[in-house]
């Protein structure tokens, strides 16, 4: 916590991680419908708005600049919302992990 609060003063703002993690939590748990319908997907192109994929580019972000340690913490919590996230999508296609599938429309 300690390495995650001195990197958000530094390059994002106060709760930025938690905010972005609640949110891919709640895509994880919540309906994937909202996201997956191309009819009733709620993007509105306002970046950080509605876009699932900014809150996991965030994490994205927050990971590869936390040291080892606290980044390997929290890309074990990451990597169980995207696993769910993965199981539950049917529809999702991914291929290859190490590219950034959650840009793709869900």
């Amino acid at each position: 916590m300690a390495d995650l609060g001195r990197l958000e003063r530094a390059r994002f703002w106060p709760e930025a991680t938690a905010e972005a993690f609640w949110h891919w939590k709640a895509l994880a748990h919540g309906p994937l419908r909202r996201i997956a319908d191309p009819f009733t997907a709620q993007r509105c192109g306002i970046p950080g708005c509605c876009d699932p994929a900014y809150f996991r580019d965030h994490l994205e972000a927050v990971l590869h600049a936390l040291p080892k340690k606290s980044s390997r913490e929290l890309r074990a919590l990451v990597s169980a919302l995207d696993d769910k996230i993965l199981t539950r999508g049917k529809a999702i296609q991914v291929d290859n992990l190490d590219v950034a599938w959650w840009r793709d429309p869900l």
